[in-house]
């Protein structure tokens, strides 16, 4: 991407509305009027960012349900072979916000305007706080140039309220050991942000979040407490999830549920994986330009502006590395 130019709305491309199935068969719940409530399944649509193919669940839309969250893809899982050129996405700018990287296998390369060069591998999860703006290029990493392997994981983006939009930018990548873990014999669970049955994270956080990576083996019941005022919602990841009224949601699916209740009852058919995400919504406008996430549009013509005057970093050398 050359400085100056980017494509109105490049990276703000919804996902499509499905109809859940609803179980005829025997249910593996049992119904509660103080559970929380689906309002909507959308199915993840595929798509390419740079060479990279990605699963996109929402990008910019349904933010009365994701908030604090405002974008959500699965990149891979695909196979990368020794030696193979880099699956890649060109030195491109953000603001506002704060892309946050999740590796499931493989590894990635960061490098941004800040002066970062990092290799992020299994496990970890890495920040990118853009907040007034700055620019970073992402690959396939060292290690599965060399070995090869399954790249797989997760970008979701968290919006940042208003009082933090025109912070200093700032990268930081937390290994493992930072992130809570839960082992029990009907599942277990990575509290990547947030907390979970008493289990937190390390992750330090601006704003009231959670973000739990969730394993389920077959047959088995799990009711998660949250905030009735906070938001959450669902991505199966792999296998198949029933939740509230007997709906049956399906591998890269989202389910997203209605405030007002704290409890998300799911019982896992087979073995099933999950992310559980949500946290304390904004109550705020967004206004959306590709990866500018603001509360108005002359805060988005100040990012157009910074960004082709060169404030916010130079694309061609974060590209080149110097």
């Amino acid at each position: 991407m050359k400085r100056g130019t980017f494509i109105k709305g490049s990276a703000i491309i919804g996902a499509s509305i499905a109809f859940p199935n609803i179980l005829r068969a025997a249910s593996g719940l049992i119904g509660s009027g103080k559970e929380r409530k689906v309002y909507q399944v959308i199915s993840a649509n595929r798509n390419m960012v740079g060479t990279l193919p990605v699963l996109r669940a929402f990008a910019g839309d349904h933010n009365d349900y994701v908030s604090p969250y405002v974008f959500f893809d699965e990149f891979g899982p695909v196979q990368v072979d020794p030696r193979q050129k880099p699956l890649r996405v060109d030195a491109h700018p953000h603001a506002g916000i704060i892309p946050t990287t999740y590796f499931l296998s493989g590894n990635g390369h960061h490098r941004d305007s800040l002066n970062y060069d990092l290799q992020i591998g299994k496990g970890d999860f890495m920040m990118f706080t853009s907040g007034r703006g700055a620019i970073h290029m992402e690959e396939t990493g060292q290690k599965l140039y060399d070995n090869g392997g399954l790249y797989h994981g997760f970008q979701i983006w968290l919006n940042m309220p208003a009082k933090y939009k025109s912070v200093d930018p700032a990268t930081a990548v937390f290994r493992p050991d930072k992130i809570g873990k839960i082992s029990e014999d009907d599942f277990s669970a990575s509290v990547v942000l947030g907390e979970l049955f008493g289990v937190k994270s390390k992750v330090p956080t601006m704003f009231p979040v959670f973000y739990f990576h969730i394993t389920m083996s077959a047959g088995k019941k799990l009711s998660i407490p949250t905030d009735p005022q906070h938001n959450a919602f669902i991505y199966v990841i792999k296998g198949k999830i029933e939740t509230e009224g007997r709906k049956e949601i399906d591998q890269n699916q989202v389910a997203l549920y209605e405030r007002g209740e704290s409890v998300v009852n799911l019982y896992s058919q087979g073995d099933t994986e999950i992310l559980m995400l949500g946290g304390k919504p904004h109550n705020e406008p967004v206004y959306a330009y590709g990866p500018f996430v603001m509360n108005t549009e002359d805060e988005i013509k100040r990012c157009i502006s910074d960004y082709q005057s060169g404030k916010m970093g130079n694309p061609e050398a974060v590209d080149a590395g110097k």
